[in-house]
């Protein structure tokens, strides 16, 4: 008989990523231990520089040691008082010699009337100095400092050099270590329990199955849903979503950080049209139906999907789900506008290199014509009005989002032949808009409005109004922050002013209208308001509380 043999199954994800964060935690663990034992090291050697200069200096600066330099016996006298300097400070040898290197004191009395073994020759020049060298004691961390004459005198009478072994210092180190190591291992310990207690919920989570297993699943399920061109939903019997695809996200307006949340939340709670959400909630099927979202034109399929324990009967059949698919019916619409896009940008440019061209030939002609200084000055005239327009923002708008803000719009206004002005009473000094006030948002405010306003002045100049323009007002006074944008269009209709920040109201083309909305919640979101007027044409203006602590 053959004996059938078993292929061992593939380790589960949860083993092979327990092992590898058990090695990965053992890495950084032992990684910081080691650098803590280097840092510890160095802050010990740091300490005995600084102990040894500071011990060097006291005996420097003692006037008993300048006294008995000046003995006929230095020795009998230096000798006693170096080793009670050791002693008392913990260094390991006080040296006092002469100009000369001859030393006085040692601790080894056989080294004394030798010559040092070190450098000397910044102390000599009269500068304190450390250094690490091998002496008679060996590897030692050392100062040298010279010994100055009696009564303030600046002549060097002699000099002295304290200093610490190396291998002191490394047993002071040597004394941490073992409370570093135990820290290492506590958190070794901590971080290997974590590990395991996550781990154990992923095997719960994954079901123990392979890394190739899932990929293969979700290879798999990505494939599937991304080969559907088509807007597909999967709802459960509950009206939950079971499943949203790339398609059915972007069709129906849904963040794309909030498609991963979708999943598991009730059809009602997608924030989908009235019509739309009573078409996906609805018993009976729908076939081509049309509905709108915030953005596009969809036409919606349902199907419910019904199954039964033996399926012999119609009615012994529940309701499983739905299946909804959607198909997008703006790309004609889209296409349109595109082109409607580039030809309009074509004539912009068209028209921009026909007024290039202008003014280059007057430029050339003047030139020719031997009046340079004319040319010139029609040459910079616009570079003039722009840098004009850039002083006055910078000089009112202190608060640099904001200025930025406007001096880039003020040259897309420019480019777009729209003139944007900014009123002499604006003044918003940097500081003071409190830190709650998010830069983000005064963009959001501030940019929109800009952005309606210039495209309102070229529509109201195409019907006929007077010169493009575009009027700013940004005023931090009184408790509060002001920004009004006017400009010279045709204005709003007053009975579309209730309907101005609704989600979708624009009088563009379609996929426009969000703008207005996101100035009002912005607005809104700070305990400001907003409000419509008329002069020449719209006035559109923000009002938004600061906090007193602001203005300190």
């Amino acid at each position: 008989m053959f004996r059938r043999t078993r292929r061992a199954r593939p380790r589960s994800l949860a083993g092979q990523l327990f092992a590898m964060q058990v090695v990965i935690v053992a890495a950084v663990v032992a990684g910081c231990a080691l650098l803590a034992y280097v840092n510890a090291h160095n802050r010990a050697e740091d300490a005995a520089r600084q102990q040894v200069m500071a011990a060097a200096r006291a005996v420097a600066d003692s006037p008993s040691v300048a006294g008995a330099v000046r003995t006929a016996h230095p020795t009998a006298v230096l000798e006693p008082y170096a080793e009670q300097i050791t002693k008392d400070t913990g260094v390991a040898f006080v040296t006092i010699m002469n100009t000369d290197g001859i030393r006085w004191t040692h601790p080894d009395r056989t080294e004394i009337g030798k010559r040092f073994l070190g450098n000397i020759g910044p102390a000599l020049r009269g500068r304190t100095f450390t250094e690490t060298y091998t002496g008679t004691l060996g590897p030692s961390v050392r100062a040298v400092t010279p010994v100055y004459g009696p009564g303030g005198s600046k002549k060097i009478i002699a000099l002295v050099s304290v200093g610490i072994t190396v291998n002191t210092i490394s047993h002071q180190v040597r004394s941490q270590l073992t409370a570093l190591i135990g820290v290492a291992l506590a958190a070794l310990a901590v971080g290997g329990l974590g590990t395991y207690i996550a781990n154990a919920r992923l095997r719960r989570h994954t079901h123990g199955m392979a890394a190739t297993e899932l990929s293969r699943m979700y290879d798999y399920h990505q494939a599937t849903l991304h080969a559907v061109r088509e807007g597909l939903l999967l709802l459960d019997e509950g009206r939950r979503v079971a499943l949203c695809n790339d398609a059915a996200r972007e069709l129906l307006g849904l963040p794309e950080d909030v498609a991963g949340q979708v999943v598991g939340r009730y059809v009602a709670e997608l924030g989908l049209p009235a019509s739309l959400t009573g078409a996906l909630l609805a018993a009976e099927p729908r076939v081509d139906e049309v509905h709108l979202t915030a953005e596009r034109v969809v036409v919606v399929n349902t199907s419910p999907v019904r199954g039964g324990d033996d399926g012999s009967s119609s009615r012994a059949r529940s309701r499983l789900g739905t299946v909804v698919t959607l198909r997008d019916h703006t790309d004609l619409q889209a296409l349109t506008g595109e082109l409607d896009s580039v030809r309009g940008f074509a004539e912009a440019l068209r028209s921009q290199a026909h007024e290039a061209s202008n003014r280059l030939h007057t430029v050339v002609s003047l030139i020719e014509l031997g009046r340079p200084d004319d040319a010139v000055e029609f040459a910079t005239a616009e570079l003039e009005l722009a840098q004009a327009l850039t002083d006055q923002v910078v000089a009112a708008v202190g608060e640099p989002v904001l200025a930025a803000l406007l001096l880039g719009k003020a040259a897309e206004a420019n480019e777009r032949g729209v003139e944007l002005l900014v009123t002499e009473d604006s003044r918003i000094d940097d500081g003071v808009l409190p830190a709650a006030l998010a830069a983000r948002d005064l963009v959001t405010i501030l940019g929109n409005l800009i952005d309606n306003a210039i495209d309102a002045a070229i529509e109201g100049a195409a019907l006929g109004s007077a010169r493009p323009s575009v009027t700013v007002t940004a005023r931090a006074d009184g408790g509060e922050l002001l920004i009004r944008v006017a400009d010279s269009g045709h204005g709003v209709d007053p009975a579309a002013v209730r309907e101005v920040f609704r989600r979708g109201w624009t009088t563009k083309s379609e996929g426009h209208g969000l703008g207005l909305a996101l100035v009002e919640q912005a607005a809104r979101r700070h305990g400001g308001a907003v409000e419509v007027g008329h002069e020449v044409g719209a006035v559109f203006s923000v009002r938004l509380p600061m906090r007193q602590e602001a203005h300190a």
